[in-house]
């Protein structure tokens, strides 16, 4: 769920791309085509969150196991989504889009079959490398087969597709984990992988770039996935020279990338204060929004006694408004700009997380959950349109396709970042708060000493103890609340980098501009 809204700049990736010629009546069956494989990655990043409560009582998980098996596949897609751009456009973007739906198809079988969380987390990992690649060659074959005349059209129907099946992933997750098993969130993809394959297979023409390079940037890649794979093993396991290692992998990769004729991060784009303003923005509203949906089904399944159903129909009314309110908040473009939409947005996604921190236990979802959902999903409507905007305008033309993914995948990192990060703030919190309510409940010895024993499964703790299950929860709803006041703190700070680093005009001017 931390994934529930959609990362800024797909749309930018569609309208960056040039279209190598008309297509001959099958552009139907293209776009139906990247609807399937982007509904694919999009539905398995929200269903997997509802799923988590029960594989981790199913797999005897701690809470840093259920954090890896987010965090594994985030990892690798986020590491290597600008690599699978790139190889689609050298090597074919249908065959490589086609390698990675079955590379995850493969994964998805793998996950669902894992008899060990150690094992599903492998898995995991394997399939954000498909993702990796079928993420972005599900939006190149649309700009690559649509005319810029009737691409509008096509970005406008893909969106309110995906969304859609966006809206659908959580409870149908919910769902099947409520009356079959957490292992059929994976099952589910293999029949949309198989008819993903045959229609493409089938009818979707092979393109490729004529001007995109041969060469992919492997140092680049193994030196970002190495650093990112550092930095969250010591944010998750809690050990600082592992940060450290990262820190300097990650430095390497920025001495590479600086020097490599085609490295998969053009450095040269940060010279543009615009573009640099944005993907800073990017990163600080990605990170609260990624850390505090991931906590929360969760809270709303292991302390406020929501079945998976529900909670993953909890967050729906943020999905339709982000849906219903897309052409509002481009209007919101057309009259104000992107820069002031990018300081009222984050504001009132952090008047959201605010309101988040109010609910204890118990209460109706609608008085209690409902409320900060709508002020937050108000929040994210009002700042993704105006981002990607502000992202394409603050470079050239002929390096928009490049920008946009790099937003992009920056939005994906911080996803990973805050889910390993926000997790020891929590994981801290939770037995900070854990300690004063046993005391204060005056808990029995028996009881607290079985609960000591199952401190780092949070929410998931077992006891049979009546005031010690209450305890769990409080504490749970302690840490959650230190989750959502960085989360407050981090919108805050969005909006005062697009104060601060955003100009007006959104366009390239003098110096910002990049030759």
């Amino acid at each position: 769920m931390a994934t529930i809204a959609r990362p800024p700049c797909d749309e930018g990736v569609i309208l960056a791309g040039a279209a190598a010629r008309p297509d001959d009546g099958r552009r139907r069956w293209v776009l139906a085509v990247a609807i399937l494989g982007s509904s694919l990655a999009f539905i398995d990043g929200t269903v997997v969150n509802v799923a988590l409560p029960a594989l981790q009582t199913a797999l005897d998980a701690s809470l840093a196991d259920v954090q890896w098996v987010v965090e594994s596949y985030a990892l690798t897609l986020a590491a290597l989504l600008l690599a699978g751009g790139s190889l689609g456009d050298a090597r074919g973007r249908r065959k490589i889009f086609i390698i990675g739906v079955a590379i995850f198809a493969a994964a998805s079988a793998w996950c669902g079959m894992s008899r060990s969380v150690g094992e599903l987390i492998a898995a995991r990992a394997f399939q954000g490398v498909g993702a990796a690649l079928l993420v972005p060659g599900s939006l190149a074959l649309i700009s690559a087969s649509f005319p810029e005349s009737a691409r509008g059209r096509a970005i406008g129907t893909w969106s309110g597709a995906t969304a859609i099946m966006a809206a659908i992933g959580p409870v149908l997750g919910g769902w099947l984990v409520q009356h079959l098993s957490w292992r059929w969130v994976f099952f589910i993809n293999l029949p949309l992988a198989l008819a993903v394959i045959a229609i493409a297979f089938w009818r979707v023409p092979e393109t490729r770039a004529t001007s995109a390079p041969r060469e992919l940037d492997w140092p680049g890649m193994l030196l970002v996935t190495a650093g990112l794979a550092a930095i969250v093993f010591a944010l998750v396991e809690a050990v600082p020279g592992a940060g450290f290692a990262g820190v300097l992998l990650l430095a390497g990769f920025l001495f590479v990338e600086r020097r490599s004729p085609h490295a998969m991060l053009p450095l040269v784009l940060f010279r543009s204060r615009n573009f640099s303003g944005t993907n800073l923005l990017t990163f600080l509203l990605y990170t609260a929004l990624s850390g505090v949906l991931f906590f929360l089904p969760l809270n709303l399944i292991q302390v406020q006694g929501y079945s998976a159903t529900q909670a993953g129909a909890a967050l729906l009314p943020f999905i339709a408004l982000m849906f219903l309110l897309s052409r509002w908040s481009g209007g919101l473009i057309q009259r104000y700009g992107a820069r002031l939409p990018l300081i009222v947005g984050p504001l009132v996604a952090a008047a959201g997380y605010v309101w988040f921190t109010v609910p204890g236990m118990g209460g109706s979802y609608w008085t209690t959950f409902l409320p900060p959902v709508l002020v937050l999903g108000v929040g994210m409507t009002i700042s993704v349109a105006p981002l990607t905007t502000a992202v394409m305008n603050a470079v050239p033309a002929d390096r928009a396709g490049v920008a946009s993914g790099v937003n992009n995948a920056i939005a994906r990192v911080a996803g990973v970042i805050a889910i390993a990060a926000l997790g020891l703030v929590l994981s801290a919190s939770f037995n900070r708060a854990l300690d004063g309510e046993l005391t204060r409940l005056d808990v029995p010895a028996e009881a607290r000493e079985a609960i000591d024993a199952e401190r780092h499964n949070l929410g998931a703790a077992r006891t049979t103890d009546p005031a010690g299950r209450q305890a769990i929860g409080h504490a749970f709803v302690a840490g959650y609340r230190s989750v959502l006041w960085i989360a407050v703190v981090l919108a805050v700070a969005s909006a005062a980098t697009a104060a601060a680093l955003i100009s007006p005009s959104d366009h390239p001017t003098g110096r910002d501009s990049i030759q």
